[in-house]
């Protein structure tokens, strides 16, 4: 098989490899569509692997090709989506079923090679079955979906709410989405590119801002916004965030910075007097691993509540994806999801 191998930074090698083997308590799944996650980014072009010639790729769905003769309850042919978390189970975090907090994880396409193949061994236990309804583009993308929905649950929001959501790439757009199913009143979206702010309008935004030409703050004044969530990482966003929420909201970083926030004293008070909440939100999981954010975006996906199809930018063959990342790197494309599809 073909498979993506990162050895350092911004050195991506499309590769022959073997196709894995599976042990009795794994099965083999023939990749058919895998998305390029902001965390890729950095990972592949900045940070580099936690080894040298890890294949990448932790968002993605595909074929049960081969069970091993342990497995129950799958069969070959089901099709199916993969939660990428693989949990100790033992820690203290795990026993209480907080399984993204772990403490010992390994991770497809990060700390464990990933789908940026044409074939990839998993434990059944990060299975999810796709319905007829929903297609391996869209069981690719469960994944950020299950991320919107988590942090959306942990900030609570409630049936009525002016949301904000800023930063409109994949998680963003489903955050846009998800925060009008479970009942906002209102859904403001915030970017700096267009492309995106016209997308969000398409999926139920009903206020669009770039905030390269308008101050959020100011459009925003005449609203008690009650939940906000970054998905950026920008410490401009997160600080915009706590400026611009109402008495008693909800704001929930989810968009990973690794930069310093510092708040305005303006920020700072109106956090104090407005009583509001600020929750981290980190990755999808919960109980029953991998957790209801998965089966509930899978479900919605399915009823045709949830959009995929406008997110997704860009599809490219598997030996494309080096030049993919260099394009990601000299800024050359403005991109949603980008989707690898190895059979191309």
């Amino acid at each position: 098989m073909k498979a993506v191998k990162l050895y350092e930074p911004g050195n991506l090698q499309v590769e022959t490899a073997e196709v894995p083997k599976i042990s009795d308590n794994e099965v083999l799944i023939r990749v058919k569509a895998v998305g390029i996650c902001g965390s890729d980014i950095p990972r592949a072009l900045e940070k580099g692997a936690y080894y040298q010639g890890l294949t990448l790729g932790h968002e993605f769905a595909g074929e049960i090709v081969e069970c091993g003769a342990k497995v129950a309850g799958w069969e070959t042919g089901n099709r199916v989506t993969v939660a990428p978390l693989l949990p100790c189970y033992e820690c203290e975090y795990c026993q209480k079923e907080v399984y993204a907090l772990c403490e010992t994880y390994s991770y497809y396409g990060s700390r464990t090679d990933g789908a940026m193949a044409h074939y990839i061994k998993v434990d059944p236990k990060n299975l999810l079955l796709l319905p007829d309804e929903v297609s391996y583009e869209a069981g690719a993308m469960v994944d950020p979906a299950a991320n919107a929905v988590h942090g959306i649950w942990r900030g609570k929001l409630k049936s009525g709410d002016v949301a904000v959501v800023f930063g409109l790439g994949a998680i963003g757009l489903f955050s846009v989405q998800f925060a009008k199913e479970m009942g906002a009143s209102k859904v403001v979206a915030i970017d700096i590119f267009d492309e995106k702010l016209e997308i969000a309008k398409q999926i139920g935004a009903d206020i669009v801002i770039n905030s390269m030409n308008e101050d959020p703050i100011q459009v925003l004044a005449d609203y008690n916004v009650d939940f906000v969530i970054d998905t950026s990482g920008s410490p401009i966003a997160q600080s915009t965030a706590v400026a611009l929420a109402g008495k008693l909201s909800r704001v929930v970083f989810l968009g990973i910075s690794n930069r310093e926030l510092t708040l305005s004293k303006e920020a700072v008070d109106r956090l104090l007097r407005h009583e509001m909440e600020i929750n981290g939100s980190w990755n999808s999981f919960s109980s029953p691993f991998p957790g209801k954010e998965w089966t509930y975006a899978i479900e919605k996906m399915a009823e045709g509540s949830i959009q995929t199809e406008l997110l997704i930018s860009h599809r490219f063959p598997l030996e494309e994806t080096p030049a993919v990342f260099e394009k990601i790197k000299n800024k050359e494309i403005v991109f949603n999801k980008i989707l690898i599809l190895p059979e191309d």
